[in-house]
């Protein structure tokens, strides 16, 4: 999904929801479109992991972490909080 200049992929697990950068910080592949194990998303292009809290890489060959976002659950609707991104003039 794209909101205020921000690509991201959200994922819901049971009651949580967690909500990172989609794109991969090594390749620019979409997160969204990844397998997700546990706490981990695999990117489609060159399969390394991001923990969908942090937004840590944790397998090569991303080095670099993904953005997060702050999530919140209410009465079954997802709420994001974002800052918009600054266009250049």
């Amino acid at each position: 999904m794209e909101t205020a200049g921000h690509r991201i992929a959200l994922f819901r697990i049971g009651d949580a929801a967690y909500a990172i950068g989609d794109r991969c910080s090594h390749a620019e592949a979409s997160l969204a479109e990844g397998e997700l194990f546990d706490l981990d998303v695999e990117c489609p292009r060159h399969g390394s992991e991001f923990n969908i809290v942090t937004g840590e890489p944790d397998s090569l060959p991303a080095t670099r972490p993904v953005p997060t976002y702050v999530v919140e659950l209410v009465d079954g609707e997802v709420f994001l909080e974002v800052e918009p991104v600054e266009e250049e003039s």
